[in-house]
């Protein structure tokens, strides 16, 4: 059966814990709604790891759209999440419903995700209200990191945690099915996953989260340009790839690729004909 944002709730509900990884395309999204992932997430991240620009804040409209679109044709059962990116949303109301819409037809993903707490608190009300479910998004949030000065943890002092848990109670008041947190300390994640009758899924956010939502590369051991405290690579997969790209270099170049086998032959007479 697949994912929904219910099972999402019944999930929460049972104590049973919700897996999300990022994917950006095709093969990439098969292969982990194939491992039984609960939820693939589209994430702006794809400025960083796919595109090489550094940040998120440069990621476009037509960026989501693309490598959304790919993500949902190879997913069946994963609940597909896809990012709104900078300045899609945070203009005005309008924007940010019809932005949403777009990622809804056009990326056809299951449900949106966007930055912020009781300062977007009306779009997210406003998306709901067009049908359209919301993934919140606290803490860290990537798209404010020239705010921030940097990415800098969150919810370290008594009045940014105290900002946090308001920000928590205004998604999920406004109608957010399901809220990341990110980079912040694991005992306020906690008390806000303790608060909260929706589910939290956490990045740098402690065990005490409902799920957990790691990047694909990070935790796959292919992106090396910056490593988040957080996370863990369950594979050294760029190690596998280099390895595989260098021994093809050489296979091409002493002759012994292609071999016979991978070779088409002509029937027999044909080229004596010509």
């Amino acid at each position: 059966m697949s994912v929904t944002v219910s099972t999402f709730q019944t999930m929460k509900q049972k104590g049973e814990k919700i897996s999300m990884i990022t994917a950006y395309d095709y093969t990439t999204a098969r292969l982990v709604d194939e491992a039984g992932i609960d939820s693939i997430l589209v994430g702006d991240s794809l400025g960083n790891v796919m595109l090489g620009l550094g940040d998120t804040v440069s990621v476009t409209m037509e960026d989501m759209i693309h490598h959304g679109a790919a993500v949902a044709r190879g997913t069946k059962r994963a609940l597909v999440v896809v990012d709104m990116p900078f300045m899609s949303y945070q203009a005005s109301v309008y924007d940010a419903v019809v932005n949403a819409g777009r990622l809804m037809k056009e990326a056809r993903a299951n449900a949106v995700k966007l930055e912020g707490g009781v300062e977007v608190a009306d779009r997210i009300r406003a998306i709901v209200a067009a049908q359209i479910p919301v993934c919140a998004h606290i803490g860290l949030t990537p798209q404010g990191v020239n705010a921030f000065g940097g990415f800098k943890v969150q919810g370290k002092t008594a009045d940014s945690a105290r900002k946090l848990l308001e920000d928590a109670h205004a998604v999920e008041e406004a109608g957010a099915f399901a809220v990341v947190l990110e980079a912040i300390p694991a005992e306020l994640a906690a008390r806000v996953s303790a608060e909260l009758t929706i589910p939290t899924i956490g990045i740098g956010a402690g065990a005490g989260c409902d799920g957990q939502v790691l990047v694909n590369q990070d935790m796959l051991g292919m992106f090396h340009d910056f490593t988040p405290k957080f996370v863990r690579r369950f594979a050294e997969v760029g190690d596998v790839m280099r390895e595989a790209y260098r021994a093809y270099d050489v296979a091409v170049k002493d002759g012994s690729f292609p071999a016979a086998e991978h070779c088409y032959q002509a029937p027999d007479g044909v080229l004596e004909n010509l």
